[in-house]
């Protein structure tokens, strides 16, 4: 101990006065337990992040049950819609192509999917349509298959011949010769006999369950512990009719019953009135993403309020005594998740491809509700899911403020009816991050858990600028800090189009051929990566690192890789020469330093996907040994260490 004092004065001494910070890490007494779903993600269809995004399927409106039956195709020759003894009963619109007339005329239709088709070369995509013969008695029909480029040259095709009057699904494959950002597909019938096609679909052949490949792979390296779903407001609806109906969402794909997506014209300054849900991806993929990203399931039900932002009369929601069948709901999705084969829903489940339960050990109930409408309904839920169910979590909403009448309100009746976790939003500007680092240091420690289900940093710039994820890095060592009273916490919103974008920021940008992680998922990647299981006190003077001179820090002991990992953040622009002490080791040996600078207003764009992305060295304590690292931290800077 006196030679550490006097290398502590000696590097004190080599420093300038105003650059000292002497961090001491208390790192043989581990505190709180640390979640294992601490950092998790949300995901919500808005900015096409389901169809024409997460969800791989490549042709829009493929069951031709939009409002306008032919909303997203270009049809010519004999093209006429049908509803005739149909292939699906909730989905019933069908098309007949029918002989043109002329022999140099031609039948078919064209699909450009959601702002282009992306095509790549060599790839294989997959073709199917449920097809039969229009006409009784008929000889066999063919269609013709095209991947077509933006220059309007063929670069695959493919003939199918359908031989009976009966629905039959019908299949080819195609394999594209080139790399087309902005490709379509065409269907042409090549014979006199008229066919009637339905759910007609295109994948490429390196979807996961029908999932974009890449942007799993962008879930899955965030290492996420949690994963909320399918919002959001959509759980809300613009109106009820609206609202996400899970069950809807389950059973045969080609059977689910199409759902406006209530992000379609909300935004007067970003309408895309050809924005539905298929349901193409529902809840038992999402339960099959979680369980193949390692997160757990929070799958979030509506409790009869509508979005609260856009319906300000009470005979707009559910009357409380009339929740029950919503309830049978939330009740029901607990069964699909976890019931055992012989029940209904676990049967359901079962005969989908999967027999085992799905762990779900937490469900939401509302989102973003407030005032007196909220804790009655939600009253009801918890009372009918605990008499069941007594093990589930129950997860409920302080609104969507991080503060104010409506936020206090929404805590005291949460803390009442003894909630396990509450859900608090706030789209902030970086500086409420930066200045609210200590948000939760001063939480009732005996009340309901926090999770903080929605939250981004909204910056200056196109997407997500450096400022802004720095701003979430400061913050996050107070989620981190706090971890007894916080015990999950997601980025929102997940995904964008490039082109189909309403709400921004957003975590990761996708185009038709790839993604673009931006500064902000790195953020979220290195604290689920290194979120540790156990919080170490980190202080300086005595007292949290949370801003002082531009200095933020946590620290965690991680016992299943036997680490021990520091966080530090620097706001200012100034570098800072770090020391930081590790109470109770004798020799830290090597460690790891990641990481994370940049310009304020820099961000990583289609075209440019890297400008902000880790840079990691390898570390010594100070002479080698012993239990003290320096470090000199950039300015605008993140850094994580770990010995």
């Amino acid at each position: 101990m006196k030679f550490l004092s006097m290398l502590l004065v000696a590097l004190a001494l080599t420093m300038p006065a105003s650059a000292q910070r002497q961090l001491v890490v208390q790192a043989k007494k581990p505190g709180a337990v640390i979640q294992p779903t601490m950092y998790g993600i949300f995901f919500e269809d808005i900015n096409f992040g389901a169809d024409g995004g997460l969800y791989a399927e490549m042709v829009e409106n493929r069951s031709f049950e939009f409002p306008d039956a032919l909303m997203g195709w270009n049809m010519f020759g004999n093209v006429q819609v049908s509803t005739t003894r149909p292939a699906f009963d909730r989905n019933p619109h069908y098309v007949v192509l029918g002989d043109s007339g002329h022999i140099e005329k031609r039948t078919g239709l064209e699909n450009r999917g959601f702002f282009g088709m992306g095509l790549k070369q060599g790839l294989r995509y997959d073709f199917s349509v449920y097809a039969r013969l229009h006409d009784a008695g008929s000889a066999p029909a063919r269609i013709r298959v095209e991947l077509v480029d933006s220059r309007n040259s063929i670069v695959a095709r493919e003939r199918i011949t359908i031989n009976s009057r009966d629905w039959k699904k019908y299949t080819a494959s195609v394999t594209s010769k080139v790399t087309e950002p902005k490709g379509l597909m065409r269907i042409f019938l090549e014979t006199a006999e008229g066919v009637d096609l339905d759910h007609v679909s295109l994948f490429p052949s390196d979807n996961w369950n029908g999932l974009r490949a890449d942007l799993v792979k962008d879930l899955a390296d965030l290492h996420p512990g949690i994963f909320r779903f399918p919002g959001g407001c959509i759980v809300e609806g613009t109106d009820l009719e609206t609202r996400y109906q899970w069950k809807n969402s389950v059973g045969q794909v080609e059977n689910r019953p199409l759902n406006e997506n209530r992000w379609n014209y909300t935004f007067a300054h970003r309408m895309y009135p050809n924005y539905f849900q298929t349901y193409g991806l529902g809840f038992y993929e999402f339960f099959l993403l979680s369980e193949e990203i390692g997160a757990e399931p929070l799958p979030v039900v509506s409790c009869g309020l509508a979005c609260q932002f856009q319906n300000h009369t009470e005979d707009a929601h559910v009357a409380v005594d009339a929740l029950q069948p919503y309830i049978d709901d939330a009740l029901d999705l607990i069964e699909f998740a976890n019931g055992d084969v012989t029940t209904k829903w676990g049967k359901l489940r079962a005969d989908m491809g999967h027999p085992q339960p799905f762990n779900l050990k937490q469900i939401g109930v509302g989102n973003e509700q407030w005032g007196e409408l909220y804790p009655p309904r939600l009253e009801k839920f918890i009372q009918a899911i605990r008499a069941k169910y007594p093990n589930i979590k129950i997860c409920g909403t302080s609104g969507p403020s991080a503060d104010g009448k409506d936020f206090d309100y929404g805590w005291q009746e949460m803390k009442r009816l003894k909630l396990d976790l509450v859900d608090e939003h706030y789209y902030k500007p970086p500086q409420w991050f930066f200045d609210n680092a200590g948000r939760y240091d001063n939480y009732d420690r005996k009340g309901p858990k926090v999770f903080a289900g929605e939250y981004a940093a909204h910056g200056r710039g196109e997407f997500n600028n450096w400022e802004a994820a720095l701003s979430e890095a400061a913050f996050m060592t107070g989620l981190e800090r706090n971890a007894d009273v916080v015990w999950q916490a997601t980025y929102a919103p997940l995904f964008a189009h490039v082109e189909g974008w309403q709400w921004k920021p957003d975590l990761i940008w996708f185009d038709n051929l790839k993604s673009v992680r931006s500064a902000n998922w790195y953020v979220q990647m290195l604290y689920g990566t290194y979120k540790g299981t156990n919080v170490l006190k980190l202080t300086e003077n005595g007292k949290p690192v949370e801003g002082e001179n531009g200095l933020y820090a946590s620290a965690v002991y991680d016992k299943d890789a036997k680490k021990y990992i520091v966080k530090l953040v620097n706001s200012s622009d100034q570098p800072q020469d770090v020391c930081v002490e590790f109470k109770g080791l004798k020799n830290l040996g090597e460690g790891e330093c990641i990481l994370l600078k940049g310009d304020m207003k820099m961000e990583n764009l289609v075209g440019r996907p890297e400008q902000i992305s880790p840079v990691t060295t390898k570390v010594t304590p100070v002479q080698g040994g012993g239990n003290v690292y320096r470090t000199n931290v950039p300015p605008r800077a993140f850094m994580v260490v770990s010995f």
